[in-house]
């Protein structure tokens, strides 16, 4: 072998050990096309039956989606269910299994055992993971910031592999807290078996089940708002769109996440205020991303058109006055003991009614503050909750000679 032909296998050699990564990165498997047109099966059978809980008769009947295979509109703040059909049908969950995976990393944060600007290391289970992601590879420096970015933004599967391993110590441990913190949640339709939400025959969810988990979501880690709500997110010089098509439809939509898998269908939950109320609208099983775009609106037309959020208990404000011979006073001022906010029928909304039950014993006075029963809040024939009655004022017990006195006074 030559000496001209040796130096050029050398400069060869150290040509490719330099340019690895980039070309590793760059020969990477190309996340899914995202194109509004792609299509997935439609769902079989009849569409599911639509039903408002929190509506009743009072309001029309909710929107019969028949390109999707469930739903659930949900009052972000109160819970109330104000919409929903299938609720509880087991669906494959695609990336909205991140959801979970973008919970407990916000839970790490707040206890202090993960900072946002600490950087984690990529795994070559997370390079390598398939579907959609944020390109990162061995070599990649990246916050827990840029990886929650790329989670909840571009849907990275490596990005979820990275922040579950940097948590649990393995992607194992970590869909084990998952599976622990969904029963806790009370999430019985759903069973984690990745960080991902790539298809597994064992991982399922329901529409009600996300709905439940977005809505703790929003309650404790309200600050994924703030990245959930961006359009795109650009790592490592590479911009990507966000994969939530209705954040381009719809300026009243800030989050929060979508699925994509041949198994599930196009799934999109959607936050967004209207009308000074917090919505959460889930679909699952839409033929395109056009279809589900279509059914989110719906919905949440749906829910802004015929429902508004109304605090029927305001804590100390007076709403009865006790008489009580008992009393040294003969009387005391009540009213609820909590607030007390119901998200109801904009038909129901002027027609709320309150019944109180006593069930104290005055005979030794009341204090202010003190609980005196129960006031009970109805409208349409249905209960809407209940708070405790308490005492605006004190009193002491009536004496000897204000009995007598009383008395006295009823015969003359």
């Amino acid at each position: 072998m030559t000496k001209p032909y040796c130096s050029y296998l050398a400069l060869l050699a150290g040509f490719l050990a330099f340019s690895a990564p980039a070309m590793a990165k760059q020969h990477a498997p190309p996340a899914p096309a995202r194109d509004d047109m792609s299509v997935t099966p439609m769902p079989a059978g009849p569409p599911p039956t639509p039903d408002s809980p929190a509506g009743g008769s009072l309001v029309s009947q909710p929107p019969v989606l028949a390109d999707e295979t469930s739903y659930v509109l949900m009052d972000g703040t109160t819970g109330a269910i104000l919409a929903e059909a299938a609720p509880h049908l087991a669906v494959a969950p695609a990336s909205l299994t991140k959801l979970m995976t973008a919970h407990i990393t916000y839970r790490a944060l707040h206890d202090g055992s993960l900072k946002l600007d600490q950087t984690v290391p990529v795994s070559p289970e997370a390079w390598k993971a398939g579907g959609s992601r944020m390109f990162l590879d061995p070599t990649s420096v990246v916050t827990v910031d840029q990886l929650l970015h790329g989670l909840i933004i571009e849907s990275g599967n490596d990005a979820a592999v990275a922040l579950a391993q940097q948590i649990a110590g393995s992607t194992t441990a970590f869909v084990q807290i998952m599976n622990k913190d969904a029963g806790t949640l009370g999430l019985t339709d759903t069973n984690y078996t990745n960080v991902t939400g790539l298809p597994d025959p064992a991982l399922h969810t329901s529409a009600m089940d996300v709905a439940i988990l977005t809505r703790v979501i929003l309650k404790d880690e309200p600050e994924i708002l703030n990245i959930s709500k961006m359009q795109s997110y650009t790592y490592d010089n590479i911009t990507q769109a966000s994969w939530n098509p209705v954040l381009q439809h719809d300026p009243t939509v800030d989050g929060l996440k979508t699925g994509l898998t041949q198994e599930s269908g196009h799934c999109i939950d959607a936050t967004a205020i209207r009308d000074n109320m917090r919505l959460i609208a889930v679909v699952m099983g839409g033929p395109t991303w056009a279809a589900s775009t279509a059914a989110i609106e719906s919905l949440l037309d749906y829910g802004q058109a015929f429902f508004s959020d109304v605090t029927i208990a305001q804590t100390g404000q007076q709403i009865d006055l006790l008489h009580s011979s008992a009393l040294d006073s003969g009387v005391v001022p009540v009213g609820p003991g909590a607030d007390l906010l119901v998200t109801l029928p904009k038909t129901a909304a002027k027609s709320v009614t309150h019944e109180i039950t006593y069930s104290t014993d005055l005979s030794h006075g009341v204090t202010k503050g003190e609980v005196l029963g129960t006031i009970s809040y109805m409208a349409g024939g249905k209960t809407l909750g209940s708070v405790p009655a308490i005492a605006l004022s004190a009193s002491k017990a009536a004496t000897f000679t204000t009995k007598v006195k009383r008395e006295i006074d009823r015969y003359l």
